[in-house]
């Protein structure tokens, strides 16, 4: 044992300059601790990080190792304590009425979509006397609605409102928890006209701006083109048709809808070259000035611009503080684009937005650009050799594969997160973007800077033209890759401590220099393969009871109520890596044998061995009557679990029950067939009581007994 110590100490002491960067690791380990508890914690974290770091750095001069062990400690806790104390600090969920209402507010946003347009209402009341609500509100207009509105109107408008979605199953995204952090209440869409009252108040400059260029980018260039245009300049998606939309996640080209760190690095690099070349125009001051000390503050500020014009979204806040700290480099004449710089960056906005760690934008957005780092640090002996010969063909050959190599890179480096997230394979991804890419690098940003700039002199339109080009080229890359066969696949998607297994072999090979890198390599192969030892669930219930599926090694059958919600639907396939359903049958027997269904009933058993479930139907009623609630006795004893999208009355002893009423109070619900019985998770018991998940609602009598 103490030689093994010793063999660690040795390796670690050989990796002294790497050890710093494994910090942030700890700080987004303690960040997902936090978020997976079932109940809340209390904020001592914090004071325990705080003596953990203090202890650290008194440690590092006698015992560096152990100050470093001692520093990962307290990141941890520290990123634990951060996320608590941001959660803490936000304001509570909200309820909102179950009918219309007439909802008051402040336009804080307005987002076009491809039919209508959506406004994110600040300080909402629903009544003209009522209080004003700690979150904000979203709402779909009418399609035809004649008011235009912009942000600081003061809007009147009759609507329905819904708090957040729960997960579509437990363990699902948590739309809830987005919403919380997020600062949203609701969401929901007028019935009735908006009203303009009073004179706008004054919004924020870049919000304002904002909407004045996404008017103009519409203006100018039509269709989908404009839409795509619009959001690489205001960071705004709402307005691309689900077509094309769908073409760019097919095509492995969904990246360049989300502004980040390819499209900063433009914005930045051109200004950071107009600015020299200005400079260069005038002799007096080329010859006293340092070009490039002037051009990298010039090229920050705008950058920094850029982030707030499109909305602050965390790859962006990434690739911003990355580029900070390059202008910092540049002005001291040190090379900072590295992984210590991305380390940072991922600590400045870890402190900011610790929800961000469970996200996909995070996770995809730092694996890419880590990889992409270390894969320069391996390849540059390479590269250096090959640059030192002179031949003309061999400067076109290296971009050439510098360009395959990175969309290599960081096509493996985000396909796991891909797939644990959306469940999709992008076969053609590396074609796709070896054509779109350059084209958006070349032409359609430096064209879409232009335009901002020529904007204030009404000559935008000279700009917008050629961008309008370019993104048609993009679209036509999508759908063109988007159209081969196999492009998407459906694949079930990698569980969480896989994802987590895939992340620490990807940080283990990047991180470390010494050859012991090398065994992040099995961890990332049994990371991927962990999906192919879950077992999906049998049956899944969803929170309203309008959709109950079974899945069976044929396919999945599902029992569709009206008013049923697609997007679950859709994920509850994705979750189950299948493309199409089978609706449950009225009667008969299905030809795998695991249905058998009358039209009072249908009996469930995927397998031979394993427990049966039954499902039962109310009988018909008219329209707009309620169906009447099925008794339970009357089944009692043909299946360990009974199931209802109507309430059961009764019990069968033995039988667990899901019904109406259960999932009105615990959630979507999970049920495993096995051999010696059900297992039943539902969304109550997997999130727990945290502050975005509503507490249990209850019945009327319910209340009246507490009150």
């Amino acid at each position: 044992m103490h030689r093994l110590a010793s063999m660690a100490y040795g390796i670690l002491a050989s990796e002294w300059e790497r050890l710093p960067l494994w910090l942030p690791i700890g700080m987004g380990a303690g960040i997902l601790l936090y978020f997976s508890l079932q109940h809340e914690p209390g904020l001592s974290a914090l004071w325990w990080a705080a003596a953990l770091i203090l202890g650290a750095v008194v440690l590092v001069p006698r015992r560096p190792l152990s100050a470093w062990a001692l520093g990962m400690a307290g990141m941890v806790a520290l990123g634990f304590g951060v996320a608590g104390w941001q959660t803490q600090r936000l304001p509570p969920i909200i309820d909102l009425p179950s009918k219309a209402v007439v909802v008051e507010g402040v336009v804080e946003a307005v987002d076009p979509l491809p039919e209508g347009v959506r406004v994110t209402l600040a300080r909402p009341r629903l009544s003209t006397d009522g209080p004003d609500l700690p979150r904000n509100l979203r709402i779909r207009l009418r399609k035809k609605d004649p008011l235009t509105p912009v942000p600081g109107d003061h809007l009147r408008v009759r609507a329905l409102v819904r708090e957040p979605a729960p997960p579509a199953f437990p363990g699902a995204w948590d739309f809830q928890r987005g919403a919380y952090f997020q600062g949203l209440g609701g969401s929901g869409f007028a019935i009735g006209a908006a009203e303009r009252l009073g004179e706008p108040l004054p919004a924020s400059p870049f919000v304002r701006l904002r909407g004045v260029i996404g008017a103009q980018v519409s203006a100018e260039i039509a269709g989908g083109a404009g839409a795509v245009s619009m959001a690489l300049l205001t960071g705004s998606q709402s307005a691309i048709p689900e077509a094309d939309m769908a073409a760019m996640r097919d095509s492995g080209l969904a990246h360049l809808l989300s502004v980040s760190g390819l499209h900063i690095a433009i914005v930045m690099g051109l200004s950071f070259g107009a600015v020299r070349f200005l400079l260069a125009l005038v002799p007096w001051l080329a010859l006293r000035c340092d070009g490039k000390a002037v051009a990298a503050p010039g090229s920050l500020v705008v950058g920094l611009g850029y982030v707030l014009l499109t909305g602050s979204q965390v790859p962006m806040l990434r690739s911003f503080a990355m580029a900070a700290l390059v202008t910092l480099g540049i002005l001291l004449g040190r090379r900072a684009l590295s992984l210590r710089a991305l380390a940072l960056a991922a600590v400045a906005v870890l402190l900011m937005q610790p929800d961000a760690v469970t996200g996909p934008s995070f996770q995809m957005s730092f694996a890419a650009v880590m990889v992409l780092i270390a894969g320069s640090e391996w390849t540059g002996p390479f590269m250096a050799r090959w640059r030192a010969h002179k031949e003309w063909w061999r400067k076109p050959v290296l971009m050439l594969l510098g360009l395959t190599l990175t969309s290599i890179l960081a096509g493996l480096a985000t396909t796991p997160y891909g797939l644990h997230h959306f469940g999709r394979l992008q076969i053609y991804g590396v074609v796709a973007n070896a054509l779109a890419i350059p084209l958006t690098s070349v032409l359609v940003m430096p064209a879409g800077m232009l335009a901002l700039a020529l904007m204030p002199f009404g000559l935008e339109g000279l700009a917008l033209a050629p961008m309008g080009w370019g993104v048609e080229g993009i679209l036509w890359v999508a759908r063109t890759v988007a159209g081969w066969p196999g492009a998407a696949l459906s694949a079930t998607p990698i569980p969480p401590w896989g994802l987590g297994l895939i992340s620490l072999g990807m940080l283990w090979l990047c991180l470390w220099q010494r050859p012991w890198r090398l065994l992040g390599l099995p961890m990332m192969l049994v990371g991927s393969l962990s999906a192919a030892w879950m077992t999906p669930p049998d049956i899944l219930v969803s929170a309203d009871a309008r959709l109950i599926a079974f899945r069976t090694a044929h396919g999945v059958y599902l029992q569709r109520g009206s008013g049923a919600s697609s997007l679950v639907r859709e994920s509850w396939l994705r979750n189950w890596a299948e493309e199409e359903v089978v609706p449950v049958p009225l009667q008969g027997r299905t030809e795998d044998g695991t249905l058998d269904c009358t039209p009072a009933a249908c009996r469930f058993q995927p397998r031979p061995n394993s427990a049966a479930a039954l499902l039962l139907r109310a009988e018909k009623t008219r329209a707009k009557e309620a169906a009447p609630p099925i008794q339970a006795s009357a089944h009692c004893g043909e299946a360990a679990v009974l199931l209802s999208p109507e309430p059961i009355r009764g019990r069968c002893r033995g039988a667990a029950e899901v019904d109406r009423f259960t999932v009105w109070r615990s959630g979507s619900h999970a049920i495993w067939l096995e051999a010696n019985g059900p297992r039943i998770i539902s969304d109550r018991d997997w999130r727990g009581r945290r502050p975005w998940v509503p507490p249990p609602p209850r019945a009327p009598w319910e209340q009246a007994a507490g009150q």
